[in-house]
């Protein structure tokens, strides 16, 4: 999203990397190769870019059938890294995600078979169709790159990216995921209907299935791993991180929200800000990283009080509140 008020100080206007570094070329090939797939959706795809540089996992949200597993499978595929699908129900076991301890007969002690989540890219479509149980099996995984069984730590491969479809809750067969969960994702992205001419070009182009095949990694593991060490190289002045926090301080204390932002949505939304700012070829960041990131990385963490509910839905609510906020905190110059 833009916003026509930002405001870029001459002493922090942005510039191109003299001699950008292959990692940083690599991230403009994938964002390339994205863009042949999913149609109309540029901004979603920085997005979910920047959800994998800054070493976070990304929650797409949309109706069925707008393009939310081709995204996920397009940017697996443009990895060359491992990936694993599950799709959840609401029969599915937090075994079925982590793995499941088995008696060895032959060694006399149990050995941990190891679930589908041990891989660099988990896509967990529809993840909201599982219940609380189920959903609470990635927290771990998500939050410190481990998972614990029967006592016993057990690393997960990196890079480790999570990316998690869900239908809108209005749905039927619908959980929805509590906010301890949500608070896991670095982003949320809202993929609606295509507009003008790209659901044109979708239907006159091959079938979903056979573009997804035409998709070649254009980077590894280790590649990931190297833009993601070099994305926290880049400098964020102390007037940002006073800017953030006072935004961050505005969504605790508005009556319009019942649930601010939390400090795990700050260091994200720092985070998050060091990424874009790395993919727009910059050592540094600038009020306009912030202010775009906003939305993406607060709107799944706050909560629209109940009293101030209107007849749009509360996740839009928290939206135009974010919104709010950020045109009443002066940009930093």
């Amino acid at each position: 999203m833009q916003y026509s008020d930002t405001i870029e100080p001459k002493s922090m206007a942005p510039i191109q990397l003299q001699s950008p570094s292959s990692t940083n070329s690599r991230a403009s090939a994938i964002e390339q190769s994205l863009r042949s797939i999913i149609r109309g959706n540029d901004e979603i795809l920085r997005l979910a870019l920047v959800s994998v540089l800054a070493r976070g996992h990304l929650l797409i949200e949309g109706v069925p059938g707008v393009g939310k597993t081709t995204l996920a499978h397009a940017m697996a595929r443009a990895l060359d890294c491992t990936f694993q699908r599950l799709q959840f129900t609401s029969d599915m076991l937090p075994s079925d995600v982590l793995g499941i301890s088995v008696y060895s007969a032959a060694e006399g002690q149990f050995e941990f078979k190891a679930g589908p989540v041990f891989t660099n890219v988990l896509l967990a479509d529809e993840i909201n169709r599982t219940t609380p149980k189920t959903q609470s099996a990635l927290l771990e995984a998500m939050n410190e790159g481990q998972v614990t069984m029967d006592g016993h730590s057990h690393p997960l491969p990196q890079p480790f990216l999570v990316i998690a479809t869900q239908n809108p809750i209005e749905h039927h067969g619908t959980y929805p995921l509590p906010e301890s969960q949500l608070d896991r994702f670095l982003l949320r992205v809202r993929m609606g209907y295509p507009q003008g001419n790209n659901e044109r070009e979708i239907l006159r182009s091959e079938a979903g299935a056979a573009r997804l095949d035409s998709v070649k990694p254009v980077a590894t593991g280790a590649d990931i791993i190297a833009m993601q060490d070099e994305v926290t190289q880049v400098k964020v002045d102390d007037s940002l991180v006073d800017y953030a926090l006072e935004i961050v301080r505005k969504t605790r204390e508005i009556e319009t929200l019942s649930l601010g932002v939390s400090p795990r949505g700050s260091l994200m939304l720092y985070r998050a800000a060091q990424a874009m700012a790395y993919l727009e070829g910059r050592r540094f960041a600038t009020p306009a990283d912030f202010k775009q990131l906003v939305v993406p990385v607060f709107s799944h963490r706050v909560v629209v009080n109940a009293r101030y509910s209107s007849t749009l839905k509360k996740s839009d609510q928290g939206d135009n509140i974010l919104r709010d906020i950020i045109q009443s905190v002066p940009v930093p110059v």
